[in-house]
């Protein structure tokens, strides 16, 4: 009886342990970092089809590439840790379900650092830090406007986003429309003149006026009429599966001594090697 009872206990013991070592495996060790991104959220990702300006291949999308401020970090961490980069084209809402269930070890797109992602996932940085702008047409009568209290019309922004959720209410004479897709589809629409302005970014707005030089940047920040955002909002992190404090450390052993003019030095080399048609 002895005999079972120290065999049980040995069992529970061993048990125990490897669910220690589970919790803390990184994902990575194999070597490869594998990594979710939209690849059509320039600047920060975009897809083209060669390896020109440092690109890295798609795994999930045979002939592409993808390259963007988030490859260009990703590369930097994997330099850092000795890893092989992987890409992954993923849509903006299987993001944070991809990480969760372990298809990528981590998602670099783009995402604000909301306690609402944080319930979800655990997230290492911020990689950047981005302000929320407005975009309008150049000959448009907002173009002139100087607080969000000018902005009046219809307007969007990418689904899933503050700037949809959380920026566009706080305009008292917005008449919002459906949320678009993604990126891509919101800057279409402000160019068109679909609608008469949108919301989003800094960095996806220094993006978009080189795509669509029709587009002009509403830049209220230092102002007493501007969006009113917690840090968190503006705060964007790399979202990685929650408890997964190795990988989680690792990220931030390459990210903690970096700066705000770090992380814009950065992004504006996205910005230059962004094609002017996606």
């Amino acid at each position: 009886m002895k005999r079972i009872v120290c065999l049980v206990i040995a069992l529970m013991m061993a048990l125990s342990l490897a669910a220690c070592g589970d919790a803390q495996k990184s994902g990575v060790e194999d070597g490869v970092l594998t990594v979710g991104m939209e690849c059509a959220y320039a600047p920060y990702n975009w897809m083209q089809t060669d390896d020109s300006n440092g690109a890295v291949p798609i795994a999930n999308v045979p002939g592409a590439y993808a390259n963007g401020y988030d490859v260009m970090m990703a590369k930097r961490i994997c330099e850092a840790n000795g890893w092989q980069l992987e890409v992954k084209k993923l849509d903006w809402d299987s993001l944070v379900p991809a990480v969760q269930t372990g298809e990528i070890d981590c998602a670099i797109a783009g995402q604000s650092m909301t306690a609402e992602r944080d319930e979800l996932v655990d997230f290492a940085g911020p990689y950047i830090y981005a302000s929320i702008v407005c975009l309008t047409t150049n000959d448009s009568e907002l173009a002139s406007a100087t607080g969000i209290s000018q902005l009046t019309g219809t307007c969007t922004s990418q689904r899933g986003t503050i700037w949809y959720d959380t920026c566009l209410p706080q305009i008292q004479g917005a008449d919002i429309q459906p949320a678009a897709d993604d990126a891509g589809a919101m800057l279409l629409a402000a160019s068109s003149g679909t609608c008469d302005f949108v919301c989003t970014d800094m960095p996806t707005a220094q993006g978009a006026v080189i795509t669509y030089p029709n587009l002009t940047i509403l830049d209220f920040s230092g102002s007493e009429d501007d969006f009113e955002v917690s840090a968190e909002e503006i705060n964007i992190g790399i979202s990685v599966r929650e408890g997964n404090k190795t990988l989680l450390d690792a990220m931030n052993k390459v990210l903690d001594p970096m700066n705000a003019d770090d992380f814009n030095a950065l992004m504006a080399q996205a910005v230059a090697v962004q094609p002017i048609e996606e």
